[in-house]
């Protein structure tokens, strides 16, 4: 019997073990079987079981393999393709490490050889001072910068003569891309790392400004050389490039005599131009060197009739040094030194042309970024909003950035003439009468007026004012200074119609702007985007029809760390179809640092200076600052120029004329108004910031919400080691539910998003706050939240089902469960408002 029993379990235990097998077994697939596969995976990498069903109805060749196989075949295939991405990650960023500790070593024996040459100076130097010759130490004093000759008396027409300036530029530069020419120091704030784009380094001891930048680009030479040789398309205070003479150099380079336009910066200073010697050529070791310098002083060059409104400045040894890297891409040197003539400018303008800072913001780094933004859409990494080409959105940019700068400057050869007026004008109003809104790839496109454009402008000093907070809140904060009636009447002029310039419906501006991003640059320092503003017809026939204005917008410079860096808001109406080809007429701000912030600049000033919450969440950490921090920007100036163009029929000119002034002056008084409320707390201690009890501040709300969440359901919405007010703040934003808040009100609108949140709506935390709850939900959607409603005011939260939301560009976003509580205020008597938690959403 015991035996029977025994065999009898045996028999039960093989028999499981045989099943366990089977379910488990691995199972060969056949080529056709693997094809079949293989289509299904790239339509639907994870597919449904449903669908793997269908699969195996639809292929028979498929018949023989259960469904659970199945699924495991598509589990190891998702694990390869991951495995494939990572380890192809990893080789690009071994590639990177490795030209990146080449670049470093490299950087690290300059300054090893510049140590031993200081080291040798200065016993030099204490020799010296024991002799009793005092000439023989004045003779002995050593400068580390390389001087530049003057070429003035060579013969800029003869090739011989050329070339031989031509080699002693490529000496000069070599001695300070790679060499101890200069004494570099490191840029203030811009530390190197593998996540950087570069080493960027200043002069502060040289004659002129220079600044040197390092890095590496998955371009190849030839490509970066030509980039950066067409200055205008990424230099945007490049106004003309045009090239005189080209003629090849025995060596196998080219040598070509350039003359250049800057644009000015401001209203307050003249433009700059200058007369150059480019020469480019090969090294032994194959890297390519594109390198310039001024010929002769301001009598050389085009006529003087072309040059009248320009200050002849002077470009010492500079340029651009570009080695392939073995494995694709290239190490690129950039150096540039010149003096701008700091002389021929207001003295309260000179620290801008006299700062190495500034060189290094707008031309040395700026060249840099550009060229790996190229790189990054070359390669497929950068993804742009509206389905826009890169190319596309660069260009929209590019305009933008040249038709304000020629609004500025205002050049006679481009036909703009200043009215007249006394000298104690605050105000300029120029006009060009032959000025027409054309594009560069469609002339026929273009929209001409009668009369032409007229551009009221202005500049003004600003004290204490940081002008990254500046530029932010006039970003976010439209209705505060704009007259929605006058970006009316620009809009206007882009339509055609019975609601066309020059008579217009009467317009209501409802107060709410909606910013619609396109595009940014690798290091957000430059944004580009769609600016929606609401407007209704007042007219009763046409009560329902929107007014809607659309303006495209460039919005630069906000990040308050970044030293020199100018800040600028450059927006032009445009049509709502928004054409590639779409006619511009740009207006903004650009306000520009004149002095250089001190190196503490992140414990300084940082987020407590915009009026409301949502921006002070955009920054970062916030952090309270006593009075005590304000001497450290207590001498901090900048400069701020306004400019407005608007179109103009030739009986209106004066009327047109008067109403600019005028807005301008109005919009000079709002700006004023909003410094003052922004500058430093204990600078102007009666206009600090203030916020009402209904707009707390992002530390407090982010309280509110993680202790009304555990108070209603029991349980910690973020991790045990939360601990701080900065930490809980971090978590909060970083967590990888969408969190959103809502006003409790009979129109609730968001007042908060974390920013997986910002993500799954598409949005900002700026138009956020124009965002309603219904536009997010479904039908269903709102049928559970109204049902659930009353339970969730009565018990304090409530669990919604799966569902689908959109998002604010129309996308459909599913999420399996909704979590939604009361927020309490600190009494835990008072709600402030209702949470939304969303759980593992994505899009459809």
């Amino acid at each position: 019997m015991a035996m029977a029993v025994a065999q009898h379990r045996e028999s039960s235990s093989g028999s499981s073990i045989n099943k366990h097998l089977d379910a488990g077994k691995y199972v060969r697939y056949t080529a056709e079987q693997v094809e079949a596969l293989e289509r299904v995976y790239s339509e639907c990498p994870k597919p449904s079981s449903l669908r793997r069903q269908q699969l195996i109805r639809e292929c028979p060749i498929l018949s023989n393999i259960e469904p659970k196989q199945i699924k495991v075949w598509f589990q190891n295939r998702r694990c390869r393709e991951k495995q494939r991405k990572e380890a192809s990650r990893l080789q690009t960023v071994n590639r990177k490490l490795t030209a990146m500790n080449k670049l470093l070593m490299e950087e690290n024996d300059r300054l090893q050889k510049q140590v031993s040459q200081l080291v040798c100076e200065n016993g030099y130097m204490r020799q010296q001072l024991h002799t009793v010759n005092a000439s023989a130490a004045t003779d002995a004093s050593c400068d580390s910068v390389v001087t530049t000759p003057q070429h003035s008396l060579r013969d800029a027409n003869n090739p011989a003569g050329l070339l031989s300036i031509a080699e002693e530029t490529l000496a000069e530069f070599l001695s300070k891309a790679t060499g101890t020419a200069v004494d570099w120091v490191q840029m203030p704030g811009m530390k190197p790392g593998p996540d950087s784009v570069g080493i960027f380094a200043i002069s502060q001891s040289c004659s002129g400004v220079a600044a040197r930048a390092c890095g590496l680009v998955s371009l190849e030479p030839t490509k970066i050389a030509e980039i950066l040789k067409d200055r205008p398309s990424w230099f945007r205070d490049c106004r003309n490039l045009e090239v005189f003479t080209m003629f090849p150099a025995g060596n196998g380079g080219t040598i070509e005599l350039v003359y250049t336009q800057t644009y000015a910066p401001t209203t307050l200073a003249p433009a700059r131009d200058f007369w150059t010697l480019r020469y480019t050529t090969t090294l032994e070791n194959g890297s390519l060197v594109v390198c310039e310098r001024s010929l002769s002083g301001s009598g050389a060059g085009p006529s003087a009739a072309a040059a009248a409104q320009f200050v002849r400045a002077e470009m010492l040894p500079s340029g651009y040094l570009i080695r392939p890297c073995e494995g694709g891409g290239s190490i690129i040197h950039i150096v540039d030194h010149m003096n701008l003539e700091a002389w021929s400018v207001p003295e309260v303008l000179r620290p801008l042309y006299e700062s190495s800072k500034v060189v290094a913001q707008k031309m040395t780094i700026a060249a840099l970024r550009y060229i790996r933004q190229i790189a990054q859409e070359t390669s497929g990494e950068v993804v742009y909003g509206l389905g826009r080409q890169p190319a596309v959105l660069r260009t929209f940019s590019q305009r933008l950035s040249r038709g304000f700068n020629d609004a500025i400057n205002g050049f006679n050869d481009d036909g703009w003439s200043i009215m007249n007026c006394d000298g104690a004008e605050d105000v300029i109003i120029a006009i060009n009468s032959s000025k027409n809104l054309s594009s560069t790839s469609n002339p026929a496109n273009a929209l001409s007026f009668l009369g032409g454009v007229l551009c009221a402008k202005a500049s003004m000093l600003l004290q204490n004012v940081p002008p990254a907070v500046l530029v932010r809140f006039l970003r976010e904060h439209r209705s505060e200074w704009a007259d929605f009636n006058v970006d009316a009447y620009s809009a206007a002029s882009l339509k055609a119609g019975t609601y066309s310039y020059p008579g217009m419906r009467p317009t209501r501006f409802t107060g709410s702007q909606i910013i619609m991003p396109l595009g940014h640059t690798i290091e957000h320092e430059e944004l580009l985007e769609v600016i929606r503003l609401e407007g209704h017809s007042l007219a009763q026939e046409d009560a329902f029809l929107s007014r809607d204005i659309h303006l495209l917008q460039i919005c630069s410079g906000i990040d308050e760390n970044a030293v020199g860096a100018c800040s600028e808001l450059v927006f032009a109406p445009i049509d709502e179809m928004f054409p590639d080809d779409a006619p511009l007429l740009p207006s903004g701000f650009r306000i520009i640092p004149l002095d250089s912030k001190p190196s503490d600049t992140q414990d300084s000033l940082t987020t407590n200076r915009t009026l409301d919450l949502t921006s002070s969440l955009e920054v970062g950490t916030a952090t309270n600052h006593a009075a005590g921090d304000a001497p450290s920007c207590q001498n901090s100036r900048s400069v701020l120029t306004i400019a407005f163009q608007f179109p103009f029929d030739s009986n209106l000119q004066d009327n047109v004329a008067a109403m600019a002034r005028q807005y301008v002056r109005s919009v000079i008084a709002s700006v004023q108004r909003v410094a003052m409320a922004i500058s430093p707390s204990g600078l102007i201690p009666t206009v600090g910031p203030k916020l009402s009890p209904g707009s707390p501040e992002a530390l407090t709300l982010a309280h509110w919400i993680c202790q009304s969440y555990s108070y209603h359901l029991g349980a910690e919405l973020l991790r045990a080691e939360s601990h701080g007010d900065d930490a809980v703040l971090k978590n909060l934003w970083q967590h990888q539910d969408a969190i959103l808040c809502c006003s409790l009100k009979s129109l609730p609108v968001f007042i908060f998003a974390n920013q997986a949140g910002l993500d799954m709506l598409e949005t900002t935390l700026v138009a956020l706050q124009d965002i309603t709850l219904d536009k997010i939900f479904d039908e269903s959607g709102r049928k559970a939240l109204c049902s659930d409603f009353a339970k969730l005011m009565q018990q304090g939260f409530a669990y919604l089902p799966a569902g689908i939301c959109m998002s604010t560009m129309g996308r459909h976003v599913s999420y399996e469960q909704a979590v939604a509580w009361k927020v309490l205020a600190a009494d835990e008597s008072t709600v402030h408002c209702l949470a939304f938690s969303f759980v593992n959403w994505s899009f459809v």
